[in-house]
């Protein structure tokens, strides 16, 4: 087995002991941060202090606290694309949503209908999380009722690990392939679907819209890297508050996302959260995260290969912790041979492990039967691991 990163031990207690829901509850271990996270005291912290502090409206009133919030909002904006690493902040743009699902639909309802032309392709991972697919099928019919037709491609997926088949997605591509969407971290298979790969299949003029939501706070994501035009995330699988979202909008090939009609009040709060949450990730540190996660991650992937009544969902290659293969990040989901996926995970929560056990939002593509998913965050532990395999041992 590969070496645990012991040296991190004493950071990951510190940060451990800042999630109070955490500490509260030492008998009950948390494994759905895919989900949503949990809080750390920063960012509970912040919210209680923007809401007995400054709490007001963002862009309407002159007064100090309302100036205070608009000036945070924007600030926020800024903050978000450096926590993103944004080589060129002057022309991109940060939009706030409530999270990925409704920024990854801004993109398709606001923005992609003025770009496409008749007859123009745009590719769908349909295997992917059905927000990331749906809103560009509600674009195409939006755009045929208008008289535009779009001929929609499936993004191909490898056999085995479920990762994306660039070589075939190359051999799909056309002059008139305008858009495609892709994820960063797949929500089922936990893998890194490897988008600059994406990036060289489909050419340099196509425009990429990237599902964030299982990346952002779990590994670091460097838009210097990531040749991609769209970036969206949820703040509550990254430590903020739920409700809480945003879309990053390069402005390069083509303009940057402009939402449609009256925006209303933002979540001001939840921005607030968001930008305390950055800042504790980024003192945490992503890249340690990312190492401890993936440590876990392994640890348990290790476990699971020992017990052949278990399948896991995605590359097989990477399940000993010594494999030098990818490595999954933060994400495990499992089938045992007999015990349907609720019943497991009901077994689960009786010895105070809670997993997901549904067929997690996936798209069409998809897997056919249910799951359980074992998702991780900074604040699990080895030993919780250890418990957890100990007990799918004896089912």
């Amino acid at each position: 087995m590969a070496p645990f990163p012991d040296h991190l031990r004493p950071w990951h207690e510190a940060l451990r002991a800042q999630f109070p829901i955490v500490t509260a509850h030492p008998a009950l271990a948390y494994l759905d941060s895919a989900a949503t996270s949990q809080k750390p005291d920063a960012v509970l912290d912040a919210v209680r202090t923007y809401l007995t502090g400054s709490n007001a409206n963002a862009g309407r009133g002159t007064y100090p606290w309302a100036n205070a919030t608009t000036a945070m909002v924007e600030r926020v904006r800024g903050r978000v694309k450096a926590f993103l690493g944004d080589p060129a902040p002057e022309r991109s743009r940060v939009d706030f949503t409530s999270g990925t699902s409704e920024g990854l639909r801004a993109v398709a309802l606001d923005w992609l209908p003025g770009v496409l032309a008749d007859g123009d392709e745009i590719v769908v991972p349909f295997g992917d999380h059905q927000a990331n697919t749906l809103p560009w099928l509600e674009a195409r019919d939006l755009l045929a009722r208008r008289g535009v037709r779009v001929a929609v491609r499936e993004m191909p997926y490898q056999e085995g690990s479920r990762d994306y088949d660039t070589a075939e997605l190359a051999r799909q591509v056309t002059p008139r392939t305008r858009f495609v969407a892709a994820t960063h971290v797949h929500h089922v298979y936990g893998g890194d679907m490897n988008v600059r790969r994406v990036r060289r299949a489909v050419g340099p003029d196509a425009v990429i819209c990237l599902d964030a939501a299982q990346s952002v706070g779990h590994v670091p994501v460097r838009l210097g890297e990531l040749d991609v035009d769209f970036v969206v995330f949820s703040g509550h699988k990254a430590l903020a508050l739920p409700g809480t979202g945003a879309v990053w909008s390069r402005g390069l090939r083509g303009p940057a996302l402009a939402p449609g009609g009256w925006a209303g009040t933002p979540n001001t709060v939840g921005i607030a959260s968001l930008e305390a949450a950055l800042d504790w990730l980024d003192a945490a540190g992503v890249g340690r995260i990312e190492t401890w996660t993936e440590a876990l991650v392994a640890r348990l992937t290790d476990g699971l290969r020992r017990m052949p009544r278990y399948e896991v969902l995605g590359c097989a290659l990477s399940l000993a912790a010594d494999a030098e293969v990818q490595r999954r990040r933060a994400v495990v989901t499992l089938r045992h041979e007999r015990i349907e996926a609720a019943d497991l995970g009901f077994i689960l929560y009786s010895h105070g492990f809670m997993v997901r056990s549904d067929s997690h939002c996936q798209g069409p593509a998809g897997e056919r039967r249910t799951s359980v998913r074992v998702s991780l965050h900074v604040y699990n532990t080895p030993d919780e691991i250890d418990r957890l395999l100990a007990v799918l041992d004896t089912l």
